[in-house]
């Protein structure tokens, strides 16, 4: 087993994907924490749909989503208010095909839809995160309250809403003969199959060709000869051929085949869970929705229930740039607080621990 213990903050796709990296690999990812996600943007799009205000990254203080607008706070203390269906034309062509509001293969999911400003709505998904979180409670680094049938309501709509548009997304690319292979209902075995004769090639005609590809970097990771590499775009392939026997890029691609234990339940607009709550720091940590992240992973290091928290931040020289890293420093975690509603290949800095995988 790995000696590394990692909690990873994500969104959906990328909590898929680490799923996926658990289910395959001996993996260091051991705690999980999703975001709500609705969609990204395409950061050099974004960009120019600013140029259109007349902004530029570096004038952006913060970004929020709330109630059906983007809130654009600037640094010179002025606001921008722009309805969300503006932004359409920006947002990465991936997330249409994404059926997960809420993170459902994570630990615990995290967002602010449900919750009033200043607390987070926390589905507690996995017994794991259950014990830690009622612990973190009792400690005083969280408190909660309970989610009324109003709040869940609201939640399952909005949850359902993004299920059921982007499910029509998905028949039209079938029909369309561009697949959308993570939610075919085929068995392990099936899927076993698939995998032992697919490689880079597979992946790159099955998901990156047709704009599904997440750049969460998953295949980048995985890839025993560093053949795979990422640019601002898409993943690439250097000069040279496969291992025969390596299927390791296609197996953990959260747009591929997505075994049974693992598979969305369209029925199901939320997943699977134990509990939800509204909930909020009790340390002083001036963050986003509660500070719930934040301080969860406080408590995770502070405990030594992981070694690293694998999170994004943005580039110091390039506005709202976003990157990956791994950390045990909580200052360095407080500075990574707010959404930048733009991706990055997550999963690169696990290079960094050179764990052996199967």
């Amino acid at each position: 087993m790995s000696q590394k213990k990692v909690a990873m903050v994500g969104t959906p796709c990328e909590m898929m994907a680490a799923s996926k990296l658990q289910y395959y690999t001996n993996s260091p990812i051991d705690f999980k924490i999703g975001l709500f996600c609705m969609e990204n943007f395409s950061y050099s799009y974004f960009e120019q749909f600013l140029h259109e205000y007349d902004l530029t990254m570096n004038d952006v203080k913060k970004f929020d989503i709330i109630k059906g607008k983007l809130f654009i706070y600037l640094e010179n203390g002025k606001e921008l208010k722009i309805p969300i269906s503006e932004t359409k034309r920006v947002v990465r062509k991936n997330c249409d095909i994404c059926v997960e509001l809420s993170s459902e293969t994570s630990d615990v999911s995290v967002g602010s839809i449900g919750s009033n400003d200043g607390w987070s709505t926390v589905i507690i998904r996995s017994e794991k995160a259950q014990e830690i979180i009622h612990k973190a409670i009792d400690e005083g680094y969280l408190e909660a309250k309970e989610f009324s049938e109003k709040q869940l309501k609201m939640l399952n709509k909005i949850a359902g809403n993004k299920k059921n548009t982007n499910l029509e997304e998905i028949e039209y690319r079938e029909s369309k003969s561009r697949p959308v292979l993570y939610q075919r209902k085929i068995t392990n075995k099936t899927i076993n199959k698939e995998i032992a004769i697919s490689n880079f090639d597979d992946l790159k005609a099955n998901v990156i060709d047709i704009q599904a590809c997440v750049l969460c970097g998953a295949c980048e990771y995985m890839c025993p000869e560093n053949l795979i590499f990422i640019n601002n775009r898409k993943p690439l392939k250097k000069r040279g051929k496969c291992p025969e026997n390596c299927h390791a890029c296609f197996a953990v691609c959260p747009r591929t085949y997505a075994p049974e234990e693992l598979r969305n339940d369209n029925s199901n607009n939320l997943g699977e869970y134990k509990e939800i709550y509204s909930m909020r720091s009790l340390k002083d940590y001036d963050g986003q929705d509660g500070s719930v992240v934040t301080t969860l992973l406080d408590y995770l290091l502070e405990k030594d229930l992981i070694t690293n928290a694998l999170v994004v931040d943005k580039k110091d020289d390039l506005a709202w740039k976003p990157y990956s890293k791994l950390t045990n420093n909580i200052n360095e975690i407080i500075k990574t607080r707010g959404t930048k509603y733009s991706v990055c290949p997550v999963f690169k800095p696990l290079k960094e621990l050179n764990e052996d995988v199967i």
